[in-house]
């Protein structure tokens, strides 16, 4: 299919889907230096140094040449680092990646609150220790960047300054209002923040400390956002039993501020929340013919990942030691009764359901074989105990860092918030957990192969079922992407690209950067299960970050061509530099 060189790269008898939308078209496409130098249709040819060009026969017919995937929801903020190859995400093709979600992250720190920000979202991240000095080598957001940089990395990064981050430095994890001063230094953070690169601000509005913001502390923060041509991501205060009331909190905050909103992995989970999808989007719709600018994300799964202990009442999650409210049996007391009775804000207002809260990664090894891939009801049955009270041991025993699969999502709102045109993707992946969720490895091969493809044929892998993952099944045939393939992967590039403002990704276009994506329309498709979700997708021959090849020929090559794309600040053009 090739023929070995270097320098200049030609993708020959390529079927371009460019991530407009458009229609496909033949072409040969030219890479030099990093970017797309010229694409040629028709019978012409381009001209490369011909003395050590490689060229790439894609078969014409067979292989799709499109831009590389962007996930617009990642957290892949130390894996980047301490897992280099970043085999997860470069195999599903996604070569842009945006950090800093959920409101907490590692920048803007100081050394007092980065040790515990480190241990409150050890699951999402892991807590590396080696080298001691993993740490120590920035503070702010510029030397964040600065050493992705320099590290090298495997795909491009943006960032966004995590809202909770703010706060902690400002007030630690006070659940207090803020006063004017607080106010002002939490703007100035933020500004200097913006001003060093991040393209914009997420919030964990449920998690702590970024559920004690009211919503004239996002307002004047978010106000900063705009003046600064940014973008605002958040993680709202619901996603169960108070969804609708919180999404329409983070329309009206956009209204008022006149911010770009992008809502964090648009979900509707909960039994509360079945059915509802045509609600939701009826608000957006309203609010965008108003002219208030709105995008999202989601991921093309029904169970939700994160933390066990952000499933603890937030009066809990914030204390200084949680363990000794754990063992203060009046507190306890009050636990039980907001997890069984009232619901919790950790639960986004839910009662717990233990037979769809799965653990998914310990930080202790020695746990795994015992609860690993189990419900919390599975593991009370074995155990003989109330599952309350299986519950706090697994906190306990984990040092509250386990991650849990909530099994609590809904097939028609997945779909019907999906086809959506202000869609994009985020796969929202955990990957540094014992078993994480298969997204973290599947998410952009499932949306063109799962739904943009085998859904309209009507033959799909239940990849819920651990005992059927790998055979096909009949169901009844739904387009979700009416404009077929090529809507597919625009969702993916071109429209996520818009967001977070770059200038030169998610289009094949000449000029651009050479971020691309060889695949097999026909064979791509998630191998990544719930039962083995470490795998790598199928139907992706190449993938190429900045004219590198990270995937060549099925196989991963280890390069780290990725740059951080930063914002050059006041509303000017991103660029990466």
């Amino acid at each position: 299919m090739s023929t070995n060189g270097g320098g200049d790269i030609v993708f020959v008898n390529a079927t371009v889907i460019d991530g407009s939308g458009s229609d496909r078209y033949e072409a040969n496409v030219l890479v030099r230096e990093g970017r797309i130098e010229q694409i040629s249709t028709g019978s012409a040819l381009p001209t490369p140094n011909r003395s050590n060009a490689r060229i790439v026969d894609c078969e014409a017919g067979k292989y799709v040449l499109s831009p590389g995937f962007i996930d617009m929801h990642a957290h892949s903020d130390l894996s980047l680092l301490h897992t280099p190859s970043h085999e997860a995400k470069i195999t599903q093709g996604c070569t842009t990646e945006v950090l800093g979600q959920d409101g907490i992250s590692y920048s803007p720190v100081n050394d007092t609150t980065l040790s515990r920000i480190r241990k409150q979202i050890a699951g999402w991240n892991g807590n590396p220790t080696d080298p001691p000095d993993f740490f120590d080598r920035w503070r702010s957001v510029k030397e964040y960047l600065d050493v992705l940089d320099l590290e090298k990395i495997a795909t491009n990064a943006a960032y966004l300054v995590p809202q909770g981050n703010l706060r902690i430095l400002v007030k630690g994890w006070d659940s207090s209002p803020c006063s004017p001063s607080e106010m002002e230094e939490m703007k100035e953070i933020l500004s200097k923040a913006l001003e060093e690169g991040a393209v914009g601000m997420s919030s964990g509005l449920t998690y702590v400390p970024g559920m004690f913001a009211d919503n004239d502390e996002l307002a004047n923060l978010c106000e900063v956002v705009k003046q600064y041509g940014g973008y605002y991501c958040p993680h709202h205060r619901s996603y169960g039993k108070g969804a609708m009331e919180a999404y329409r909190e983070m329309i009206e905050l956009a209204r008022k501020t006149g911010v770009r909103l992008h809502l964090a992995h648009a979900t509707l989970n909960y039994p509360e929340n079945a059915g509802r999808a045509d609600e939701l989007l009826g608000m957006i719709d309203k609010a965008l013919g108003d002219g208030v600018e709105i995008t999202f994300d989601t991921y093309p799964y029904l169970p939700g990942s994160t933390t066990l202990a952000s499933t603890l009442p937030s009066w809990a999650a914030a204390a200084d030691d949680k363990l000794a409210v754990l063992n203060d049996e009046a507190k306890l007391e009050k636990i039980r009764h907001q997890a069984l009775v009232e619901g919790t804000d950790g639960c986004h207002g839910c009662t717990l359901g233990w037979d769809i809260l799965e653990i998914g990664g310990v930080s202790d090894p020695s746990l795994a074989s015992k609860y690993v891939g189990k419900t919390l009801a599975q593991i009370a049955e074995e155990r003989q105990k109330d599952p309350f009270d299986a519950y706090i041991d697994v906190l306990k025993e984990d040092d509250f860092n386990s991650t849990i699969l909530s099994h609590s999502g809904h097939e028609g709102n997945v779909r019907k918030i999906m086809r959506h045109s202000r869609h994009t993707g985020g796969s929202d992946g955990i990957l540094t957990s014992t078993k994480p969720h298969p997204r973290g490895w599947g998410t952009f091969a499932r949306y063109i192969g799962h739904y943009g493809r085998d859904l309209k044929q009507g033959q799909v892998r239940n990849i819920y079922s651990p005992d059927r993952s790998d055979e096909f099944e009949s169901v009844e045939p739904e387009t979700i992407f009416e404009g077929g393939l090529e809507e597919a992967v625009a969702h993916l590039t071109s429209r996520p690209a818009r967001v977070i403002g770059m200038k030169d990704r998610g289009l094949v276009k000449e000029g651009y950067r050479a971020d691309l994506v060889l695949f097999d329309p026909e064979e791509i498709r998630d191998a990544a299960t719930f039962a083995d979700p470490k795998q790598q997708a199928k139907g992706i021959w190449a993938v190429m970050v900045n004219g590198v090849f990270a995937l060549d020929e099925w196989r991963a090559t280890g390069a780290r061509a990725g740059r951080t794309v930063r914002s050059r600040g006041s509303g000017a053009a991103f660029a990466v530099q």
